[in-house]
């Protein structure tokens, strides 16, 4: 993110002429940076009309801290979508990134701002990184279980498999932190199934937080319940002995996936992914299309 969370008190004693004088940069009640400008507060804190008479009098829409934290990434933490038109409209730099690599779009998609993210989205905002160390605004919109700003970088064409070294794929993430809405939706947008981080797939990392409906739509979409990872162990492995995921995945191994399943992976297969979107274009029964797409 790009601002502190942690609280910090102060107890200056008032006698010091230094600390009489107005400290405009700090929000102590969230623990600001002393560089922060009074944009960058009106921004944090949705003050439009301050915001618009600030940029008026010549504070500069790309201001930035020390950390390269400009007004535009705090009014999209803060999910301000009056503010973040109004320094898009002034030529705020929507690509902006903190040192330490956070775009404004990430943080729309850390607060789950959907109308802040589709107002960076119209203005050119960048969906993937240019360094793969950096954060991604996909993984972290899954790590929050944000389903509609997962939806709508998907509809903007991010790639649901992008990966990042030392997170794996977003569907990864997603089943990592237990996201059902955030899972679907990237499976059903063609997100490979067996992709994970190393040699860990989504299914073990199901299996491990023994979300057995989570393993169940994993199954349903085609993922592998044999493969091991890194240690040799498989999805089954993983899950609580006895517990429900334990009993499905011991079941699933020993019975073949059902004519309907196989015909709708290979069809999607070979449909490919790029596709899928134009499913509800085909002049077939509605009862087909659903199939086709897993509803």
């Amino acid at each position: 993110m790009s601002r502190k969370r942690t609280a910090e008190s102060v107890s200056e004693p008032s006698s010091t002429p230094e600390r009489k004088r107005p400290c405009w940069g700090i929000l102590i009640s969230q623990g600001s940076w002393a560089d922060r400008s009074p944009l960058h507060d009106a921004a944090s804190q949705g003050r439009l009309l301050v915001l618009r008479r600030l940029l008026a009098e010549g504070y500069l829409a790309n201001t930035n801290t020390i950390n390269q934290v400009t007004p535009l990434h705090e009014a999209c933490l803060s999910g301000h979508v009056a503010c973040v038109r109004a320094l898009l409209s002034v030529g705020a730099n929507v690509n902006a990134a903190t040192i330490d690599g956070v775009t404004p779009l990430y943080n729309c998609c850390a607060s789950g701002s959907i109308g802040c993210m589709e107002l960076l989205l119209q203005n050119g905002a960048h969906m993937h990184t240019r360094h793969a160390h950096f954060p991604s605004p996909l993984h972290e919109a899954c790590r929050r279980g944000n389903s509609q700003c997962v939806e709508s970088l998907l509809f903007h064409g991010a790639d649901p498999d992008y990966q990042v070294p030392h997170l794996g794929s977003p569907l990864y993430v997603s089943c990592l932190h237990r996201h059902m809405a955030c899972s679907k939706i990237l499976l059903n947008r063609g997100a490979s199934v067996n992709a994970g981080r190393g040699g860990e797939s989504p299914l073990h990392a199901a299996a491990r937080q023994d979300c057995a409906d989570l393993v169940s739509v994993l199954l349903d979409h085609g993922a592998e319940a044999k493969l091991r990872d890194g240690n040799g162990q498989r999805p089954v492995d993983l899950a609580t002995p006895g517990g429900k995921t334990h009993q499905l995945l011991v079941t699933f191994e020993v019975s073949p996936r059902s004519l309907c399943q196989l015909c709708r992976l290979r069809i999607r297969n070979v449909i490919g992914r790029d596709r899928f979107k134009q499913l509800p274009l085909l002049p077939l029964p509605s009862l087909l299309t659903q199939y086709l797409e897993h509803i």
